[in-house]
């Protein structure tokens, strides 16, 4: 186990992991559950009993949804159980609070696809012998910045999750931590749209904050040197755009029209950041670290999360 799992007192092991997951990600499913928290259980049963404990305790809530014909049970918890984890001081406090109307409200996909995409990354790692848990990523952190296209202005950029992820190479006796800013797109906003998050972290990525001195009335500001990210980051995250919800062909339409959309933003092209887009079907299939992705600019040869060229198999 990679964490602690100190949590509500008066719950099993589990069922106190369960809590930090719900509270972090603010709305799980069963199975997305099982498969981050008890993936060596062939069933289950057992984190259900744990889940409905919570649940008659009132640490916890569900609402339902219909999959395949069958009615999926989604957990939140309430308050009294946001109280009860933030009690322990084992995860950042996050002021979100879940309600039945949220739960039930057109973010719900949006929410599950982000911890779906997190759950791809928490396999992949298993599976390869790298580092990544069900804690390893955060939904919504806000990033302050301004534009040079919209001046005076203080805007937030809130990546969909920021995920860290430990690579390892037993050979080399290396290990990488990687960051990535994730947008999960489901198509329900316009490519427009899209275009302009990419905007946004090109200016984040630009952006660099005025240095005040003195007091009072004699307060100078000049330009600062370092830019906002460094002060969070050693490098600056790969940004991976995940898309899903729709069929292959027109993601593939997704993806060039928004190729051809970045190639004519000058803040993106003069930018350095990288960026990566890729469907979420195949970052479960073949995992991060094969050649999925397409780069935003440039190519479109195919590359893994690394953001590196890479040729593709025959």
């Amino acid at each position: 186990m990679p964490y602690p799992h100190a949590g509500p007192t008066g719950l099993g092991p589990i069922a106190r992991q369960a809590a930090q997951v719900i509270y972090q990600h603010r709305l799980v499913s069963t199975t997305q559950l099982h498969q981050l928290i008890t993936p060596h259980h062939t069933r289950a049963e057992y984190l259900r009993r744990q889940l409905h404990t919570m649940r008659e305790t009132g640490l916890a809530e569900t609402v339902g949804r219909r999959v395949c014909g069958q009615t999926e049970l989604l957990w939140w918890l309430t308050e009294k159980g946001a109280n009860a984890v933030e009690s322990v001081g084992m995860l950042p406090q996050r002021p979100y609070r879940m309600s039945p109307e949220a739960a039930l409200g057109p973010l719900q996909e949006h929410t599950l696809a982000t911890v779906e995409t997190g759950l791809a990354f928490v396999d992949w790692a298993r599976r390869l012998d790298h580092e990544c848990g069900p804690l390893d990523w955060t939904p919504e952190t806000a990033h302050y910045y301004r534009d040079d296209f919209r001046p005076g202005e203080e805007l937030s950029l809130i990546p969909d999750a920021v995920l860290n992820y430990v690579h390892t190479d037993p050979k080399a006796k290396q290990r990488a931590l990687l960051t990535f800013f994730i947008e999960v797109d489901r198509t329900q906003m316009t490519i427009a749209r899209l275009a302009q998050k990419l905007h946004a972290y090109a200016a984040y990525y630009d952006f660099t904050p005025q240095q005040t001195s003195g007091r009072g009335a004699k307060t100078s500001r000049r330009a600062g040197t370092t830019p906002a990210w460094r002060y969070r980051y050693p490098a600056f995250p790969r940004l991976l755009l995940i898309l899903t919800g729709a069929s292959e062909a027109r993601l593939t339409r997704r993806v060039a029209d928004l190729r051809s959309l970045a190639a004519s933003d000058p803040a993106f092209t003069t930018t350095g950041l990288r960026a990566g887009v890729t469907t979420l079907e195949e970052l479960r299939d073949r995992g991060p670290f094969e050649p999925i992705f397409t780069p935003v600019l440039g190519p479109a040869d195919h590359t893994d999360a690394w953001l590196r060229p890479q040729a593709i198999a025959a």
